[in-house]
């Protein structure tokens, strides 16, 4: 069977990192092409961090477009250094990649050029703010059409925030961009922190990558101990909760998830609540600000043990 084709959307990030480099080391996806955007670090920054990333993987084939500077109707939070450092890389500050393969075009035509030269056959995976993928849906309206999927870390539909009492960070740094998303005519499958924060890879997993035996997995083990150690500092916690892969782990063992499929809505407020992912009772909802809007895919449960297998599994190959 042919490899699935995503085109990863990413603001890397340490874990970031995790996951792009889990998606290349697993032959079932086929990544046509990077996207970044503000959210772990400047958009800057996370480009030359998504470039370095396909340089240490040997894809320099992959292409890299840069995308928005900043959200669609509010100024840039600013990065979120206390958790991956300055440079984005957990304060490593590696040289800078030498093989430039930069698309010649934004991140939102760079979407809309990949997914309408191959109708039906491109998923996005958006693991950073949204606001890429909602400047793509406003740049071609017949982009939803041709979209095989949105598979995409991010909110929180049944707990608590991280970035605030209410908002996963994703969403808080465009609210309104990821209301758009939401309301996609395709299939949206969120990956929010309702499974995220069950899946915790404890530092003795952790500490194994550094023994295996390929480039991508030395650069994680470089770069874990920051993360790590925001986890431990701000959490408690011997080790730390994997975000961004929950959406190649979703790709390839579907299995591990349970979900339940309701609208979703997005606090697009300026008050304590904004950026809250809402979502209805149930998918025949009538409250006004849910009606006509599509059921989203939502991932409340996780086989943990199993998608942490996998993925230390695939970043080992």
């Amino acid at each position: 069977m042919a490899a699935r084709k995503i085109l990863i959307d990413t603001d890397p990030g340490i874990d970031d990192a995790m996951a792009i480099f889990y998606a290349l080391a697993s032959p079932e996806l086929d990544v046509v092409g990077l996207t970044t955007i503000f959210g772990n670090s400047d958009t800057e920054t996370c480009t030359v961090n998504a470039l370095r990333l396909l340089e240490i993987a040997g894809r320099t084939d992959i292409p890299v477009a840069r995308g928005a500077l900043r959200p669609l109707a509010m100024d840039f939070r600013g990065p979120a250094d206390f958790v991956h450092g300055v440079d984005g890389q957990g304060d490593t500050f590696l040289p800078a990649p030498t093989t430039q393969r930069r698309a010649n075009t934004d991140a939102a035509r760079f979407i809309v050029e990949t997914v309408m030269a191959s109708p039906g056959e491109i998923t996005l995976v958006p693991i950073g703010p949204l606001t890429n993928v909602a400047l793509a849906m406003l740049l071609e309206p017949r982009l939803c059409d041709a979209l095989a999927e949105i598979v995409l870390m991010g909110g929180a539909a049944f707990v608590d925030g991280n970035a605030s009492p209410a908002a996963e960070a994703n969403i808080l740094n465009d609210p309104e961009a990821a209301d758009i998303v939401f309301g996609a005519t395709c299939s949206v499958v969120m990956c929010g922190l309702d499974v995220t924060e069950r899946t915790l890879m404890s530092t003795e997993r952790l500490n194994s990558i550094g023994e295996f035996d390929n480039d991508r997995a030395r650069l994680l083990h470089k770069i874990l101990p920051f993360y790590m150690d925001f986890y431990h500092r701000n959490n408690g916690l011997d080790g730390i909760y994997i975000h961004d892969s929950a959406t190649i782990s979703y790709l390839l063992a579907p299995q591990h998830f349970r979900t339940i499929s309701h609208p979703v809505r997005v606090d697009c407020g300026h008050s304590f609540s904004r950026g809250k992912t809402l979502a209805a009772r149930s998918a025949s909802d009538h409250h006004v600000p849910w009606i006509g809007r599509p059921a989203t895919t939502i991932c409340t449960a996780i086989d943990a043990d199993a998608v942490i297998a996998l993925e230390l599994n695939r970043l080992e190959m």
